[in-house]
């Protein structure tokens, strides 16, 4: 990946004046398309694909699911193109309150509801002729992760495998408020769900170990800057809870990422992920001295090698 291309993930933004977004796409050997879906409940989704030009039909399905304050439309889409020029077909959505989707910006009131919005679009994904019985695979970074893992614990047969990109099955005693002001916060929680008051470090900041990376990530428009909301940060808490409880249920065969250098989710977790659950067919790659962002605020070696190792993984799967 060169210093050029780190800045192209955004090519409807035409950085450099030349290519329109469709060339950009065009000149990565794929093509892709975006549009706005209703949910069941009505809400409003962007979504996005990224699909091969030249493997038809395309080896699998990727379904992709971004972390808390980020979107499908600026650095995450980076790993989608791989994805699409090694032959997966990969769709992306920006989940409630994120991107360009429907809903206060950074406020996810309930997580078993975004499920319930992702499983439909996927399904619906699937069921299309084009893609009919390909192997499907999740993909989910950080909070991304955690709603994968609730999308297979909601449905355990739904899903071929799972790349879970340090996960959000915990958060981070180190980005957690302290007490007592973790429990004050949870009282005013009950009546200023939407406040956006929570005292921790910027999650940016503590994901992205390259500093010209950190001023990439900031550009992103789309990208939520504030503190994070109460009522989130006592969802994702009840989330997370809830995983850790349910670990060993996990019967999806998945692939875990993280960096052993990682403060905003815990890598240890990730541990006790696959020594707990059920899965005959599950692998862990601890990164030494990598940090939460893998895919994006590493150096550019660095992701070389997670996107190696994940595309090993699928190869394996996609014979």
């Amino acid at each position: 990946m060169t210093g050029k291309e780190n800045l192209l993930f955004e090519p409807e933004l035409n950085y450099w004046g030349k290519t329109p977004e469709q060339d950009y796409y065009n000149q990565q050997g794929i093509k892709s398309s975006n549009s706005f879906f209703t949910s069941p409940r009505g809400l409003t989704l962007f979504t996005r694909s990224w699909i091969p030009i030249s493997t038809s039909p395309p080896r699998g399905i990727i379904c992709m699911i971004h972390g808390y304050g980020n979107d499908i439309s600026w650095t995450f889409q980076a790993t989608a193109i791989f994805f699409a020029q090694k032959g997966f077909a990969c769709f992306g959505i920006d989940i409630e309150g994120h991107g360009r989707s429907q809903g206060l910006k950074a406020f996810v009131p309930n997580v078993d509801l975004v499920v319930k919005d992702c499983v439909f679009y996927f399904n619906w994904i699937k069921e299309n002729p084009q893609f009919h019985g390909l192997p499907s695979f999740l993909y989910g970074e950080s909070m991304g992760g955690a709603i994968c893992l609730m999308i297979h614990l909601s449905n355990p047969n739904g899903f071929d495998g799972a790349i879970l990109v340090a996960p959000m099955c915990k958060i981070s005693d180190k980005i957690k408020p302290r007490w007592p002001i973790a429990e004050i916060l949870s009282v005013v929680a009950k009546f200023l769900p939407t406040l956006a008051i929570v005292p921790t470090a910027d999650v940016l900041e503590a994901s992205v170990k390259v500093e010209e990376k950190k001023k990439i990530g900031q550009m992103n428009p789309l990208r939520y800057h504030g503190k994070p909301r109460l009522g989130t940060v006592l969802e994702l808490l009840r989330v997370t809870d809830c995983l850790s409880r349910r670990i060993s249920e996990v019967k999806i065969p998945f692939l875990v990422l993280h960096g052993n250098a990682d403060v905003v989710t815990d890598p240890n977790v990730s541990r006790e992920l696959y020594g707990s659950a059920k899965s005959e067919d599950k692998t862990i790659k601890i990164y030494e001295g990598m940090m939460h962002s893998l895919l994006f605020g590493e150096t550019d070696e660095n992701i070389e090698i997670v996107r190696s190792d994940m595309l090993s993984w699928l190869n394996h799967r996609c014979k």
